[in-house]
């Protein structure tokens, strides 16, 4: 496990808190459908005007494009979905729901992908809705609707995932390049038809622009990690961003989670890390069969 894996995904981990914490400050005045536009549309403008004088159409150029577009789709639900959840959630809180994405990839693996699974998939998926139930306590009100945003949000992110293992073998480029473009193509028509007074100074203008900056720079930087480890060994230390999250909230928001929410999350990463070592640890012994995390 090189050092420089580690390094990339912890600095990808901190560009991705960096988003959730600016999308908190901005939707507070502005409409989430905004926000998502500049996530997607800026990092849209970013990579064409990086890749497209070398690649050319090979950038949009898959024989599998509606699969594509479909993917790309479900990414957008789900940044809809978990940015309205951040608005309203406090914001580690809001991360640790998301981050039971895993558990739900191995679910719709087996039922989606037919991969087997296993007893020990079945408790660690167990573990990890106990985290979410930890976290959210059904009847108590703590964090009212708004936690079913965050759980849509991993929920269509782990289709996501499931649509991407559908897609193995196309230009690594293509993958990252096509949820952009139908962000910035379906949020420019939602935006175009939203009644908007909104005044927007420099410094907000300059947040939006970052959003997209950073979630370039994030990918980039996820990617090259992937490159230099596999995705079995790097999954665990992606849990980061709930340190990094937690921190934030504190910091910038005045919000710290309970001790019940602590629990959650710390069930949820736990369950999510040994999950991914185990797959590890099975892959290693039949390297034939799949991993059912990505």
């Amino acid at each position: 496990m090189p050092l420089a894996a580690i390094a990339l995904i912890v600095a990808a981990c901190a560009c991705f808190t960096s988003i959730d914490v600016t999308v908190k400050h901005l939707s507070q005045r502005y409409p989430v459908p905004l926000l998502v536009w500049a996530r997607w549309g800026v990092q849209a403008m970013v990579m064409f005007a990086l890749l497209a004088p070398t690649m050319r159409w090979n950038l949009v150029r898959t024989t599998r494009p509606g699969l594509h577009l479909v993917r790309g789709t479900v990414l957008i639900g789900s940044s809809l979905c978990f940015f309205t959840a951040v608005k309203y959630l406090p914001l580690a809180e809001a991360t640790a729901l998301n981050y039971t994405s895993p558990i739900l990839v191995t679910l719709l693996a087996g039922w989606l992908l037919h991969e087997r699974i296993t007893l020990p998939r079945w408790g660690f998926a167990a573990a990890g809705f106990v985290g979410m139930l930890l976290i959210v306590r059904p009847g108590t009100g703590i964090l009212d609707s708004a936690a079913f945003f965050a759980l849509a949000a991993a929920a269509a992110y782990a289709v996501y995932q499931i649509l991407t293992r559908k897609l193995v073998g196309e230009d690594l480029r293509v993958l990252l390049f096509y949820p952009c473009l139908c962000g910035a193509i379906l949020m420019s028509i939602v935006v175009a038809f939203e009644h908007d007074d909104s005044w927007y100074p420099t410094s907000d203008l300059a947040l939006f622009l970052g959003i997209g900056v950073m979630g370039s720079i994030g990918h980039w930087l996820f990617t090259r990690a992937f490159r230099l480890a596999s995705a079995s060994a790097i999954a665990p230390f992606t849990y980061v961003q709930l340190v990094f999250s937690t921190i934030a909230a504190w910091a910038l928001f005045g919000t710290f989670p309970d001790a019940w929410a602590l629990t959650g999350m710390v069930v949820i990463a736990g369950s999510g890390g040994v999950l991914t070592w185990y797959e590890r640890w099975r892959a290693s012994l039949a390297p034939a069969e799949p991993a059912a995390v990505d």
